[in-house]
């Protein structure tokens, strides 16, 4: 396959596998990959910026600062890139990619990745055969990253056994691989709506009804179908996240009215309309115009039923393929069936905040898919995997 337009960072950490990334990057940038190289401080002891520099064609840092003071963005790094490999990882590097111990800026761009992660683990046998090693790798799979396992053979200890960092046409292999298999462009023509986040109805000018809702999921979702091609619609509410593709068009929005009248502007020509935002139910029938003071030991306020979005989306559905999300702590099968059936949706995606890693503001979660007829399950992942998961399962159900 080739690599051309793909970019590729690569941040190596200080072991002696490290001697081989020098034939990983001109492999990959001999395919038509755009390399970018990050160290750790130790790693310079083993391999130079130099000869790293000279075969990726890119400058290779390894400070939050250069030379002349000016600030190295990882922030900027990580949103560059379609995928990291970490190679060689070390074991010091594993665990402080599991457990946030943000020290160096391999580690912060890192913790900024939205891009799917590789890991190339390279130690001694005993510290792969570790329980903290194999537990650390067990986290980061859960994390949703993807490992590429260490190959037995001779040490650099003079050991034999595994460890060994996996030779660089393995590490190539596998990245092409993963774009072959990633390059769904299914979605090219359509128009795919998304609802993402929380919605917040006013109380006063500083108080209001809300929730937990980061947008995290809804935003994945619409990335995810932008990379396949969709011209997608994003409308969310309150939500500290950003769209980086340029296919989507982001409509932001704060209340549950604001939302109903956002989305049927768009909903009659979409082709997959996708509802993932955390919308009120109820909001204050009335909302004071001025901060309301303390006065007594109690407060009342009237709610009143917001317009039902999902259920007014199935009322006048046409051709569009629709899905809904249901997060549920109890009898949630039941629960996700009925809501399926009662407003009229093509598929459901049940979350418990039962499972932990689950639900709300989290980087994480864990689904299962329904439809009238069908129930898939599926692991815990990042919330970019699982975004993958849902889009490959309704571009079956409309590819058909």
């Amino acid at each position: 396959m080739n690599l051309s337009g793909k970019k590729i960072l690569i941040a190596v950490s200080g072991g002696i596998a490290a001697y081989k990334i020098n034939l990983l990057i001109r492999d990959l940038v001999k395919k038509g990959a755009e390399v970018q190289i990050l160290m750790t401080p130790s790693a310079e002891q083993f391999v130079s910026k130099l000869t790293l520099s000279v075969l990726s064609k890119n400058p290779v840092y390894s400070d939050f600062y250069d030379q002349n003071g000016t600030w190295n963005n990882h922030v900027e790094f990580a949103l560059w890139a379609d995928v990291i490999i970490m190679a060689p990882c070390t074991a010091n590097t594993l665990g402080k990619m599991v457990h946030g111990i943000c020290d160096n800026l391999v580690i912060a761009t890192y913790m900024s990745a939205r891009c799917p992660v590789f890991i190339v683990p390279a130690m001694d046998l005993e510290m792969y055969q570790h329980p903290s090693t194999k537990q650390n790798l067990e986290i980061a799979e859960d994390f949703g990253h993807f490992i590429i396992p260490a190959e037995s053979g001779e040490l650099a200890s003079g050991l034999v056994g595994q460890g060994r960092m996996a030779e660089p046409e393995t590490i190539a292999r596998t990245i092409e691989d993963f774009f072959t298999t990633s390059s769904s462009k299914n979605l090219v023509g359509k128009t795919v709506l998304i609802t993402a986040g929380p919605t917040y109805e006013a109380i006063d000018p500083v108080r209001f009804i809300g929730n937990h809702s980061s947008g995290k999921m809804g935003f994945a979702l619409a990335e995810e179908a932008a990379k396949r091609g969709a011209s997608v619609i994003l409308i969310s509410g309150p939500s500290a996240e950003k769209v980086v593709h340029e296919n989507i068009e982001l409509f932001r929005i704060n209340t549950a009215k604001e939302m109903f009248d956002e989305v049927f502007r768009h909903y009659e020509n979409s082709d997959i309309a996708i509802a993932s935002a955390a919308v009120a139910d109820y909001a204050p029938k009335e909302t004071a115009t001025e901060k309301i003071k303390k006065s007594g030991n109690s407060l009342t306020i009237e709610l009143v039923k917001n317009p039902d979005i999902l259920a007014t989306m199935g009322e006048r559905k046409t051709h569009q393929f629709l899905v809904g999300f249901a997060l549920e702590t109890q009898n949630e099968e039941e629960n996700a069936a009925g809501k399926l059936q009662k407003k009229n949706l093509d598929m459901i995606v049940l979350n418990s905040l039962r499972d932990q890693g689950a639900g709300f503001r989290g980087d994480t979660n864990k689904i299962k898919i329904l439809t009238s007829t069908e129930k898939q399950e599926f692991s815990l992942k990042s919330k970019d995997e699982v975004a993958k998961d849902i889009l490959n399962f309704v571009e079956i159900k409309i590819l058909k």
